[in-house]
């Protein structure tokens, strides 16, 4: 497969800049792969099609602030630095990073930058490829990371949004618990605890597990042909109760509904050959696309996903190429929003 095929057409006006309010107005594009065309309904109706002992997945990630701003310290020269994943445990104070780091030709191997807030120095220790660095923060070590980026750093908004949100929470879903993304597990923005309640006195279940989002998924495949190209790893995490709860509604016969495709490659990575998820915790680089036998998940909410992306390729392997393509060429004549403060489909 070539990565053209999962092209399509998109005005640039249908990028929407930002969320809609509130949360759930989201317009909710329906593909139930039993019927011949997609419906068109608002977020909200989502408990419509959700049956009682369905499992709706989640992914309980929180965004970090993880975009920094420093000057280097032999020149004074501005940089910025957006931490993508941790490469080791946080410790005294320090800990190594791979991040992407602009401007990229000038941050070399042994550099120091200092961030303009917060005290949270940045040591340059190694140039990767693809235009990555590894490097080293270093902080009080008094105090954790998390409270650190608190200061010295912002929440990453996607390339393609241009302008600034008043609330960063928007960027957050409403039950993100465990901090670690780089990007917002973007299908998550539509619920709103309203919406959590009604599906659950609709007898709907519920679970969470953690996978922190990376930039790499993002990223249009630009390999020559699909299959000959690769991920970033991410860092996973399955307790034992949403092991269980997945396993007791697959043995029941009840759908698993993933809520995102990170929630997807999740379950996919921790699933055993014949569909039993194990708890654990680790790194997946699983690529999903078309010719993919799913073990786990059943149906996805989802939002409208880049041309060429992985992400794109992972809902084609769910429900068809072309059927999801088709269904991308109605939601442009239908005006809808697209990427991560856009629009939902639901594939059931």
């Amino acid at each position: 497969m070539r990565p053209e095929e999962f092209d399509y057409r998109l005005p640039p006006e249908l990028i929407a800049q930002e969320p809609i309010e509130p949360r759930d107005a989201s317009r909710l594009l329906v593909l139930d792969r039993r019927a011949e065309a997609p419906g068109h309904y608002r977020f909200r109706d989502l408990p419509r099609f959700l049956r009682a002992g369905d499992l709706l997945v989640f992914n309980d990630t929180r965004v970090v602030p993880a975009r920094l701003h420093a000057r280097r310290c032999d020149t004074g020269g501005r940089a910025e630095v957006l931490l993508l994943r941790p490469l080791s445990p946080e410790e005294g104070g320090r800990q190594a990073w791979e991040v992407l780091g602009r401007p990229a030709r000038r941050l070399r191997a042994g550099m120091h930058l200092a961030c303009e807030k917060g005290g949270l120095e940045v040591v340059v220790t190694a140039v990767l490829p693809e235009g990555l660095r590894q490097v080293e923060l270093v902080w009080d070590a008094g105090e954790s990371l998390v409270r650190v980026l608190e200061q010295a750093g912002e929440i990453p908004l996607p390339p393609y949004i241009h302008r600034p949100l008043a609330d960063g929470e928007r960027y957050q879903t409403v039950y993100a618990h465990r901090p670690g993304s780089a990007a917002a597990p973007t299908a998550g923005l539509h619920f709103t605890p309203g919406l959590l309640e009604d599906l659950r006195a609709g007898g709907v279940e519920m679970c969470y597990l953690t996978l922190h989002v990376g930039l790499g998924t993002f990223r249009p495949i630009r390999t020559e042909t699909v299959e000959e190209a690769s991920l970033h790893a991410e860092y996973y995490r399955v307790e034992g109760r949403a092991a269980a709860a997945v396993n007791v509604a697959r043995r029941r016969g009840s759908r698993v509904v993933a809520v995102g495709t990170t929630v997807v490659r999740t379950l996919e990575t921790a699933a055993t050959p014949a569909g039993e998820v194990r708890p654990g915790e680790g790194w997946t680089d699983l690529f999903i696309y078309p010719g993919y036998r799913f073990r786990v998940v059943d149906a996805l909410v989802t939002n409208f996903h880049l041309p060429r992306s992985s992400l794109l390729m992972l809902v084609c392997a769910l429900a068809g190429t072309d059927r999801v393509l088709a269904a991308y060429r109605e939601a442009v004549n239908q005006r809808y929003r697209f990427y991560s403060f856009g629009d939902a489909m639901l594939i059931v």
